[in-house]
């Protein structure tokens, strides 16, 4: 082989290797990589709940029996499409009786964490690592809670309508033990355009807004949505789903072996 021929060849190996370690860097950056703290500007449509009106807006609510419980569990996602994840833990640990806990290197979990939440049971429904890099749809929200032995019900937005997720919501929010998860686009929100999943904690008659306990919380603090602007963003279609997004019910729990 000539000289020429050789150092062409090192030239393409090296370009192969750059390519390569670029590319895993890239992979880590934007999937694996724990999100870092930017907060970013709550849009004017938005009422922050740790403002001075969004607290007014708490105080002057009835509908708060899951605020408590769910603020005890709070955890914020751990990775850029683990938002399904950590609602998910969040509402199962607020559950009253809880979920059957998964056992580590032969210990058992006191609660359950985005790290444990994989087990076999939930990685027939969709992987870690399916999940890390594309996410959930509505319909493998629940079907992911109901593996780890949640009573969960879906509900599409174009299933249903305003005023009939409105009276459910109430009610929900009204009654503790039972917990409700939207799956939203967040461009109605006048938040930067991505699906996103997270609890809702309360809600206000008189502004007629939910207050989202936003998961990804190294980005947005939780909010006061109109409920037709929450309505718009859950009435979007979910491209990887080919079908709008919604809600997810969450009521008591079935234990399960593990």
């Amino acid at each position: 082989m000539s000289k020429t021929k050789k150092n062409l060849l090192r030239v393409l190996l090296v370009i192969s290797l750059v390519s390569a370690s670029w590319s895993g860097w890239t992979v880590w950056n934007t999937a694996l990589r724990a999100p870092s703290f930017n907060r970013l500007p709550v849009p004017q449509q938005l009422i922050a709940g740790d403002s001075a009106t969004g607290q007014q807006l708490f105080v002057g609510s009835g509908y708060t029996a899951d605020y408590d419980p769910l603020m005890a569990h709070f955890v914020a996602q751990v990775r850029p499409a683990f938002c399904g994840v950590a609602s998910s833990v969040v509402v199962l640990n607020a559950l009253p009786a809880g979920p059957a806990m998964p056992a580590m290197n032969g210990m058992p979990v006191a609660q359950l964490t985005q790290q444990s939440f994989f087990d076999d049971a939930a990685s027939q429904v969709r992987n870690e690592w399916r999940v890390t890099f594309g996410g959930m749809t509505l319909a493998q929200l629940r079907d992911l809670l109901n593996s780890h032995g949640a009573n969960a019900t879906a509900t599409y937005a174009s299933d249903t309508t305003l005023e009939a997720f409105r009276e459910l919501a109430k009610t929900n929010l009204a009654t503790s033990g039972d917990y409700l998860l939207v799956n939203y686009q967040r461009g109605a929100l006048g938040q930067r355009p991505t699906g996103h999943i997270s609890p809702l904690a309360a809600y206000n008659s008189a502004s007629d807004r939910f207050l989202i306990l936003d998961v990804a919380a190294y980005k947005y603090p939780p909010v006061w949505v109109k409920a037709q602007d929450l309505w718009a963003g859950m009435n979007a279609v979910d491209s990887s789903a080919g079908r709008t997004r919604g809600f997810v019910v969450v009521n008591g729990s079935k234990a399960r072996a593990k």
